[in-house]
């Protein structure tokens, strides 16, 4: 789990439960998380320090989370900063506003990209 966490990202933690809630679903949980959505959502979030981090959300393969760029290739990148994940996350800002007012930029199937929203919930 240690490897997920990057110091100076707060969804950090974030994505570190995603990664823990993922790898304590029981296969037939992760068989319809998968189902549901297929999909590959790339993250790449920049922190106040304009470093940039990527975290990959497989739910069309493994049912994983893990560090880095995605393999397969990503369905979807989503580019934006460390607050507004965390604000989405939260349930203080939603995709589309975030998308609208330009704190949230996508890179291939755009649809894909509402998905996440009920990924991070």
């Amino acid at each position: 789990m240690s490897d997920i966490k990057v110091p100076g990202f707060k969804a950090s933690e974030l994505i570190a439960g995603l990664h823990d809630a993922f790898k304590s679903n029981s296969d037939a949980e992760r068989k319809a998380s998968i189902k549901k959505t297929n999909a590959i959502f790339e993250l790449e979030v920049s922190n106040e320090a304009k470093e940039t981090q990527t975290w990959t959300i497989d739910l069309k393969k493994e049912g994983s989370v893990y560090k880095g760029k995605a393999k397969p290739k990503a369905d979807v990148t989503i580019i934006l900063s460390d607050e507004t994940l965390t604000d989405l996350a939260s349930g203080k800002l939603n995709g589309q506003k975030a998308f609208m007012t330009g704190k949230l930029k996508t890179k291939g199937n755009i649809m894909l990209a509402t998905k996440l929203d009920g990924v991070l919930k």
